[in-house]
């Protein structure tokens, strides 16, 4: 780590973006934590907690092309403003069920589905505002990269603190202190200061802006290529977590505390991952990057899936974390790195897509598979199926470093033209 690594801090307006989205990131694992335990300890269902993944993430897939297109159509910031108000509202309306109500699982399944509607419109404005507060463009790949330390930093402590809040206050009190959360993110959009925002002009409607979106990934295969690979990631290898549960209670017979750690545990592998690509030098090849980070979490699912020692499984969890956050942070980066800004909310939203659609069917698949075969065994067949896609994906990866090969072979060509010339 050196200081490149925190290049994107020189602008003020994304300092203050990282500083509020770390605060109410924690909260909001907290909230997710609580919501998965509440739901197995009540059901006692592999296939309830994939349903659970499935209500708060496919929402998000459904409505995420209407999220890209009001992204790219209107003032990005406000949009934010309004979605961070929205998720505050639900927090409450979770913590008051589960504090002064006799709530149902269909109740919290009910308000998974209101925080998925919610992401669609609040993941794109998002992350491709993230572009409009760098002030420097070539510190967008590290203000991605920082995004993703921010995101997996949170992953790490917000369940770690969520088991222990379980096991002494209740899962009411993990939902308002997401709620309270909420707060530090509002407050750090309300200081940042951008240009007077110009509203351009639609004339075309939502539906033909959203083809439009489509059409632009057919002609820019290195961009489509890429989300296709994240969907099947998200689809058949990172859903795994979803059976995190199962083993803190049934594998390593212990309770909350133990899930928080499991969590913890691919948080910190995930940070360490994030810092990894934060300090990459400015032109480095990321699918290569992809591929190997890939078969690192492939073979440490393989690893954790048979294991019943806890540290040495939180050993391999770790490393399964390491080799996880690579695959949707650097295909963000690809994304934002080389879409033109009139589309980059409209792609967004299909990387969106791929992760949120396919992440709660990929749950649903892995709840189901793991009543047949078991949770350790649908572990080691996700870890598999890793290594799988990445050889599958092999070939696009060699093309690019042929291309890289060409490049080097001309410029050398060249300096010899040069020298003969002279």
């Amino acid at each position: 780590m050196n200081i490149n690594t925190f290049r994107a801090f020189r602008s003020r307006n994304y300092r203050l973006f990282f500083f509020g989205q770390s605060l109410s990131l924690i909260g909001t694992w907290m909230q997710r934590t609580a919501v998965y335990w509440l739901i197995y300890v009540q059901t006692h269902s592999a296939f309830m907690l994939g349903l659970a993944v499935f209500a708060l993430q496919f929402p998000t897939f459904l409505f995420s092309p209407l999220g890209g297109v009001i992204s790219d159509r209107y003032n990005r910031y406000r949009v934010l403003l309004t979605t961070q108000v929205a998720s505050l509202i639900q927090a409450t309306l979770l913590m008051a069920l589960v504090m002064f109500a006799q709530y149902t699982i269909a109740e919290i399944f009910a308000l998974s589905v209101l925080l998925g509607i919610i992401n669609a419109f609040d993941s794109p404005a998002r992350q491709s505002m993230v572009n409009e507060i760098v002030g420097n463009k070539e510190d967008l790949p590290n203000a991605i990269a920082l995004n993703s330390s921010m995101a997996n930093l949170a992953r790490m402590i917000g369940p770690a603190i969520s088991g222990i809040v379980l096991e002494k206050l209740g899962a009411g009190t993990c939902f308002l202190i997401n709620a309270l959360s909420f707060m530090a993110v509002i407050v750090s959009l309300l200081f940042m200061r951008f240009p007077k925002f110009i509203q351009q002009p639609h004339t075309q409607k939502v539906f033909r802006e959203f083809k439009e979106g489509w059409k632009y990934l057919k002609v820019t295969p290195s961009i489509g290529f890429v989300i296709l690979f994240i969907a099947c990631v998200n689809l058949l290898v990172i859903p795994f977590n979803t059976l995190l549960p199962v083993f803190a209670m049934d594998v390593f017979k212990g309770d909350a505390s133990i899930f928080g750690y499991l969590n913890s545990a691919i948080g910190l592998g995930a940070v360490g991952g994030a810092f990894f690509l934060a300090s990459l030098k400015a032109g480095v090849n990321f699918k290569r990057v992809l591929f190997t980070n890939l078969l690192i979490f492939g073979g440490a699912l393989v690893l954790f899936s048979h294991i019943t020692n806890l540290p040495i499984a939180l050993f391999f969890a770790v490393l399964a974390g390491f080799g996880m956050m690579s695959q949707n942070t650097i295909g963000n980066t690809i994304v934002q790195t080389n879409a033109s800004a009139e589309m980059r909310g409209r792609v967004l939203s299909y990387l969106l897509m791929a992760i949120a659609g396919m992440q709660p069917l990929g749950g649903l698949l892995i709840g189901t598979v793991s009543q047949y075969i078991g949770a350790p065994n649908t572990i080691i067949a996700e870890g598999i199926a890793a290594v799988v896609i990445a050889v599958s994906f092999l070939p696009f990866l060699r093309k690019d470093i042929l291309k890289e090969k060409d490049k080097i072979k001309l410029i050398e060509l060249g300096d010899t033209t040069v020298s003969t010339n002279q």
